[in-house]
Formats: structure tokens, sequence, C-alpha cells
């Protein structure tokens, strides 16, 4: 068990690890705040150094891991389950996918699922002529699978490992207890406190860039809904706002504050999906959706493994390395608030919840707003395609402009300015959670006050990233943060396949404890698993 400090001011949380992760992120902060353009210029420079490395290191990585996650749903150790044999999980299944799903894309995809159809749509490597039918169908396969299962395979990942440690093993809530198999009584020492301030390191700075782009968006709202001019000024008001109301609402706790805005802005999301199918081009909106997503499923494995090898634009550093980075740097954040609400499930449950229903709603989501985009640079008067390309934060609220639906239409633009806010606010608070989580040693209660210091940290990084640079600065600096953790997620890999070499579906030489089964058998069987590892059986892990 990890130290924490009984009195004082870091009481609850583990010294070490925070008071390094609280310089680590103050220097950054004032570093950027004195010398903004240098700190740009800078995360431009590294960018550019190591991108021919990353096009094919992150391929390679997040490629691995969505085998590995379909092999642990439905290979020998499927019925395995996080925690008791027979316990049942915490959250209704509804309530589980809300959350997960609010505190994993809910601001991102809000952000591109127009702005990368239209950007794509224009040009990328795999069509001849961009603004055509066939580029609007291979823009929306492009977006999918920057969107789709391979992100969400680095998220399930890092969820997956951290509650089976928890639940099963009886360890703390915290990245270090992953790596306990390989590193024994270590873990509590310093190689354990270096793993856990690189997750509070990617964890602040992706959850930033998330909060930058969402208030970058929220700006445009506001501008088209109430004529506010953009300004950054009110970028900076937007994320004292959001940051205050995401900071209040994290002391109420997962059951109630972060729980209550999940389930509200998932409601507002089918809204504003049921809103678009049946006022948007409808024939067309079911049309491209099925035949992109069924395109996207043909070409999967060719662009899981597509490494720009032969090409010489820069395609594959500006989309794929950023997204794949995106994903890895947000990966503790939204792995630990996953892993958090999960307890309960079995892998199978679990594989099939966080790889496959965010997948399937993202792919709706993108396609009936996306398609919706390029059915008017198609089919109708135009002009997306000229707002994003002059700001890429207005492509929604384009969209709905170009839909012409007077009143109504506007109605619809507050909304989704409401959403915008509600997905702010909960990938906020959920990563104020997390990271509090981490720095109090695994205790899913943190202390308040620290969760309101660092509620207040996120809100003044992200002001300092958006006065650096804006769009391009962000996307540098996620890259280079999520960089030292995948040296740690290839550890989790290593320390979970020791692990689970425990568990009864393990296969032994000599010993077989049950006939093998398939994927498809048994499906009512809630799997009978040894029970979880006492305290005194837990060093057996070291």
């Amino acid at each position: 068990m990890q130290r924490q400090v009984r009195h004082g001011l870091l009481k609850g949380m583990n010294a070490r690890v925070t008071l390094v992760s609280f310089v680590v992120v103050t220097v950054s902060l004032f570093y950027g705040a004195f010398h903004t353009e240098r700190l740009g210029r800078g995360l431009a420079l590294a960018r550019g150094v190591l991108d021919p490395f990353l096009e094919w290191y992150y391929v390679l990585l997040v490629a691995f891991l969505l085998l590995f996650m379909v092999w642990l749903g439905m290979g020998r150790y499927k019925n395995v389950r996080l925690g008791g044999d027979f316990e049942q999980p915490e959250f209704s299944f509804f309530s589980w996918v809300a959350m997960l799903f609010a505190a994993g894309t809910g601001v991102g995809i809000l952000f591109w699922s127009v702005a990368q159809p239209i950007l794509q749509f224009q040009d990328n490597p795999f069509i001849e002529q961009g603004m055509s039918p066939d580029a609007a169908r291979v823009a929306m396969r492009l977006t999918y699978f920057h969107w789709g299962l391979n992100g969400w395979a680095i998220f399930s990942f890092v969820a997956l490992v951290l509650a089976y440690f928890a639940y099963r093993w009886n360890l703390p809530l915290t990245i270090r207890s992953a790596l306990a198999p390989l590193l024994g009584k270590r873990t509590e020492g310093t190689l354990g406190d270096v793993v856990d301030v690189l997750a509070v390191f990617g964890t602040v700075f992706g959850i930033a860039t998330t909060l930058g782009l969402g208030v970058q968006q929220m700006n445009a709202g506001l501008e088209a809904v109430f004529g506010l001019q953009s300004s950054m000024l009110l970028q900076l008001m937007v994320t004292a706002v959001i940051m205050s109301i995401a900071t209040l609402s994290v002391v109420s706790g997962v059951k109630r504050g972060v729980r209550l805005l999940s389930e509200a802005n998932f409601w507002l999301s089918i809204v504003a999906v049921l809103f678009l199918l049946l006022l948007g081009p409808t024939q067309y909106l079911i049309a491209i959706t099925i035949e992109s997503a069924g395109d996207y499923i043909q070409n999967l494995l060719g662009m899981t493994f597509h490494t720009n090898a032969t090409r010489g634009d820069a395609w594959q550093s500006e989309w794929t390395v950023f997204f794949w980075g995106w994903w890895l740097a947000w990966s503790p954040f939204v792995g630990m608030f996953i892993a958090r609400v999960s307890r309960g499930r079995t892998f199978r449950e679990f594989v099939m919840g966080v790889l496959l229903v965010p997948t399937v709603i993202t792919i709706v989501w993108i396609g009936l707003f996306g398609g919706t985009a390029l059915h008017h640079e198609l089919f109708g008067s135009g002009g997306i395609v000229a707002a994003v390309d002059d700001n890429v934060a207005t492509a929604v609220f384009a969209t709905i402009k170009a839909m012409d639906l007077g009143l109504l239409g506007q109605g619809f633009s507050a909304m989704l300015l409401l959403l915008i806010a509600t997905y702010l606010i909960t990938s906020a608070n959920a990563g104020t959670l997390v990271i509090n989580t981490i720095l109090a040693g695994g205790d899913p209660e943190p202390p308040t006050a620290h969760r309101l210091l660092w509620g207040g940290l996120l809100g003044l990084l992200t002001a300092v990233l958006l006065m650096a640079g804006g769009l391009e600065t962000l996307q540098a600096a996620v890259i280079m943060a999520a960089l030292p953790f995948s040296v740690v997620v290839m550890l989790m890999i290593a320390g979970l396949l020791k692990a689970l070499h425990r568990e009864r579906y393990a296969a032994r030489t000599g010993e077989r404890v049950e006939a093998p089964r398939e994927p498809w058998a048994d499906l009512e069987d809630a799997g009978t698993q040894p029970s979880p590892v006492s305290d005194d059986e837990t060093h057996k892990l070291h």
C-alpha cells in the first residue's frame, strides 16, 4: 500500500507524487504564461523531429492493443470478473455507457464530427479527386477510423487493467498497480512514483487539449447563436466558467454529480441525433452512414497498419499520429474513470461495452452530423468548406446554418451549445477526480481541497495552451505528453499477461481445469472464477 500523508496540507495524498506533479504542471504554467510564443515554437519543433518515428510507433502500438482487447474479450479469459466471482455491476448498463462515453470522447466528437469529414473531403492520400461523392465516402471512413475501434481499444485496455488489479487483486486504483507483477514491492517506491507522475502528466495535458478544443467551439457557438464576437478574452472567460462548474460538481462525487451530468448530456445527444435524422436529408444520411460504415469495416486492417511509408505528405502526422497521441494521453484519465464505474463486469461484458458500444454510437453520430455537412456541399448551396477552412471550430454551427431552419435552427444551435458545455463539464470533473485518485494512492474519494486545487490548475493550463497558439499548439502538446506514457502502456501489457497466469482459464502444461469453449458458447454463464486475491496472497505477485 502506498504511503499517504496523515496530517497537514497533503493529508490523504501521496506526498512525493503530488509535489512532483504540482511542480511540473506549475512550471509549465509559468513558462507558458511568460514565454507563450517560445512554448508554441518549442512544441512545434519537437513534434517535427519526432513525427517520422511516431508515424510507425504509435500505429504498431495501437494495432496491438486492438487485437489484444479482442483476444481478452473472446478468448480463454472472457469470463474473468472485475471483482468477486458473482459480484454484480455497481451501475446499470445505461448509466455505465453514458458515463464512459461522456468522459471518453464527448467533447472531441462534437468538435470533429463535421470538421474532420469536411477537411478529409477536400483532400486525403486515399482519393484521386477531392470534393466528389467518392471523396465523401472515404472522408467518412477515415473519420470513423480515428474515432472508432482503435481509439477505444486504448481506453478499454487501460481501464480493464486498472479495474482488474484494483477489484480482483485488491491493489490501489492507480497506474502503478498494473506493474506489480513485474516490479513487486518496488511499485510502492520511487519507480511506482515515476509511473504515476507520468500518468498525471499525460492526463493533465490530454484534458487541457480537449478542453481547449471545446472552448474554441463554444466560442464559435456563442458567436453563431448570440452574436458575441469571437476573441481570446471570450475563450478565457468560457474556460473559467466551465472549470468552476466542473470543479464544484466533482466535489459531489461520481454517484451524484458525474453520473447525473453524464446521463443528461447523453439524452441531449439523442435529441440532437433525432433532430438531424428527421429534419436533415434523411435518406442520404441513412445511406451514407451504412455505406461508409461498411467501407470502414472492410478497410479496417489496412488502415490500422498504414504508416505512410511510400508517401511524402504530412497526412499521417497531422491526423493519425495526433489522434493516437490524443487517445494515449487521455487513457490514464478515461481508463481510470471507466475502471471506477466498471466493477463487477466480466472481461466479455467489459470489452463488448467499452469497445463496441461507443464505436457504434460514434459511427451514428458522425454519420448524421458529417453526412449532413457533406450533403450540403455535394447537393446543396455549400459554404461549409469555406467556413471550416476559415475556422475549424465553426464547423457544426455552419452546418446548422446551412440547413436554413430559421428559429428552429437557432434553437437547435443553442441546444448544441448547452451540449458542448455539459460535455466539457463532464470531462473536466471526471478528469479532476481521476488525477486526484492517482495522487491519493488509489483512494476513489480524494480530499475535497485537492479536487478544487487541480480543477483550478487544469483551467489555467487550458488557458495558457489557448494563448500559446490555439489548435496546432494543443495538438503538439498532447502528442508529446502521450509519448512517455506509451512506454508505461507496454509495461502494463506485460504485467497483465503475467498476472493472468493465475486465472482458472490460463493454459498450463499437463493441467486442464475445464473443457475449452467457443466465444459464442454459454452466453448466460456469469463465470466462476477464483476468489479475488486477499492482501496476503497479493504478495505472490511480488
